[in-house]
């Protein structure tokens, strides 16, 4: 293992999952260790439960009255008006609990991060300075189909030639 790899992890994220590969060397012990997490989306569901129920206006004699189908129950005021957004928002939040406290704990010292642009942005605004400072690279790309063993070559290579990660 090349020693700018030593105590790097890489997080690879979208909006709703994320995998974080702990060890970046393929040959120790076969296989990199591997986290993975994915979003509740629990303000989605919330509000789908909660969603306001729709209306039919009547006709005739019943001019003016509307019947009510479905729940009934209306979402509370000052509820988020994007849930999924919210829901992103507490995802990006539970990760970076996570890696801060293994990096209080001392389990990486650098840390790679792989997502597109649109989840990219979000997710380092919300990181805090000493987090962010571990931060050796940023790759706007989506690479979360790859294997951890695939990955881990990708990120390998791209440290050792200098080149963007394809």
């Amino acid at each position: 293992m090349i020693p700018e790899t030593l105590g790097t992890w890489v997080l690879v994220i979208d909006g709703t999952r994320c995998r974080i590969l702990r060890r970046l060397d393929p040959a120790a012990n076969g296989k990199p260790a591997d986290l993975v997490l994915r979003s509740e989306n629990r303000n989605l569901r919330k509000m789908m439960e909660q969603r306001p129920t729709h209306r039919i206006a009547l006709h005739g004699p019943e001019a003016g009255i509307f019947a009510a189908t479905g729940t009934g129950r209306i979402a509370p005021t000052g509820e988020t008006a994007d849930p999924v957004a919210e829901d992103r928002r507490e995802f990006f939040g539970q990760i970076i609990s996570l890696l801060e406290s293994h990096r209080r704990a001392g389990d990486f010292a650098r840390l790679i991060i792989v997502s597109e642009a649109e989840f990219l942005g979000p997710f380092m605004r919300m990181m805090p300075k000493a987090l962010a400072d571990l931060v050796l690279r940023e790759v706007p790309k989506n690479l979360l189909h790859l294997s951890s063993q695939e990955l881990a070559a990708v990120v390998l290579g791209e440290m050792r030639d200098g080149h963007d990660i394809s």
